[in-house]
């Protein structure tokens, strides 16, 4: 069977496991606890980075671009890189957009600083960098907003890696609770759709030890 290493909130990770459960393919999680370097893990991928896929015949993929564009390729239904070159230009030009600009201006200031900085022994947050975290947001749900009142989707007709990859990002935020929903019902809309498929279920489930999400996480009515 796959397993695919990973971290509970990091987004890379979870847009991998979206990507796995829409495509109904069976896989198990095996936490990695990226900072101990180890050396069994490093042979899977030198830059000690999850998400690594391991395929059934073993064979190890690294990185959420590399992984996600190889299951589409393999396992082509449902298509979620887009149907057509437009759409697939399009979606690849969103999932850039919440994986570099999102997740240096949001992800990195709230679960980077409130989560990572606690598993890294790193210290407090520093109250600064949260501050620009929740100040960007409203800027990427507003956008989200936008997109959705045009489209059905986020990259168009179909749902795509776009919006796998926007929810991974405000899944991890939202099990910190940082999300202001109530003020953006474009993007909360969006999100109640992407929330209720059964693929995203799971994500729903997680459970930091000593950690808990908000009441509303699992609530697929908010």
């Amino acid at each position: 069977m796959r397993t695919l290493y990973h971290l509970w909130l990091n987004p890379f990770c979870r847009k991998v496991r979206l990507v796995l459960q829409e495509k109904r393919l069976e896989f198990t999680l095996k936490a990695e606890s990226v900072w101990e370097r180890r050396d069994e893990f490093l042979a899977l991928n030198p830059t000690g980075e999850v998400p690594v896929l391991i395929e059934t015949d073993g064979t190890a993929i690294s990185g959420s671009d590399a992984i996600t564009e190889f299951l589409d390729e393999v396992h082509r239904e449902p298509s979620l890189i887009g149907r057509n070159p437009m759409q697939r230009a399009e979606a690849r030009r969103l999932v850039y957009w919440f994986d570099r600009k999102f997740d240096t201006e949001v992800t990195r200031n709230l679960v980077g600083e409130k989560m990572m900085k606690r598993f890294l022994g790193l210290g407090e947050p520093d109250s600064k960098v949260v501050r620009a975290g929740h100040a960007n947001i409203h800027t990427h749900l507003d956008y989200i907003g936008y997109l959705v009142d045009r489209r059905n989707w986020l990259a168009g007709d179909d749902l795509t890696i776009a919006d796998l990859a926007a929810a991974a990002h405000l899944s991890a935020v939202d099990y910190l609770g940082d999300v202001p929903w109530d003020e953006h019902a474009g993007a909360k809309t969006w999100y109640a759709r992407i929330k209720s498929r059964p693929g995203f279920r799971p994500l729903l489930d997680d459970h930091i030890p000593g950690a808990p999400p908000p009441k509303h996480y699992r609530d697929l009515d908010f």
